[in-house]
């Protein structure tokens, strides 16, 4: 079996970017490790998103720093933090690990590995920004959930599969999630 892939979700609104990454990972036959903030399970709760924790080969307590993803001798192929709030990619960008999510975020950049973060804030000020460019100079891809309206979506599962779709490009994996512009007719 292929290594693993971490997913973090904070408290972030958007559990639906969650929720369908990991069916997508799922579909994709990938084993995926979940660790999720406090905030983040009431988010997921009140988003009505609960059932994605089935779709997780192990879930990790945020709390539990003996957890194998805070080691930098776990291998895995990356981790995408989605949704991911400024605060938590704040403690990140300035090297606090003080809970398992961002410790092991710290690890991947500490090692060298794929980190993905999938802010879902606005609007932001200097500070959201600041924080974005320092990780993004450390290596992590900084991708907003933005969604794109060029393959006209028919459902908000589509609207948020144009987000997740350069998501599992970004972590290397062949999909069917939607379209490439060059499937497109011009208009």
């Amino acid at each position: 079996m292929q290594e693993p892939f971490i997913l973090g979700i904070t408290g972030a609104s958007g559990a639906i970017y969650a929720h369908r990454l990991l069916r997508h990972l799922k579909d994709l036959n990938v084993e995926v490790h979940l660790v999720i903030t406090e905030h983040g399970k009431q988010v997921v709760a009140y988003e009505g998103q609960q059932d994605l924790f089935s779709l997780a080969t192990k879930v990790h307590r945020n709390d539990d720093m003996f957890a194998p993803i805070a080691s930098g001798s776990f291998r895995h192929r990356g981790m995408i933090i989605a949704p991911c709030t400024m605060a938590t990619l704040g403690k990140i960008a300035n090297g606090i690990g003080d809970t398992l999510l961002a410790r092991a975020a710290d690890v991947c950049l500490k090692e060298r590995r794929k980190l993905i973060v999938v802010p879902r804030e606005t609007p932001m000020h200097a500070i959201h920004f600041q924080n974005q460019k320092t990780l993004s100079d450390l290596g992590a891809i900084v991708l907003p959930a933005n969604p794109s309206f060029y393959l006209k979506p028919q459902s908000i599962d589509d609207l948020v599969d144009t987000v997740l779709a350069r998501v599992l490009d970004h972590l290397g994996l062949d999909h069917p999630v939607s379209h490439r512009w060059r499937d497109m007719g011009h208009p």
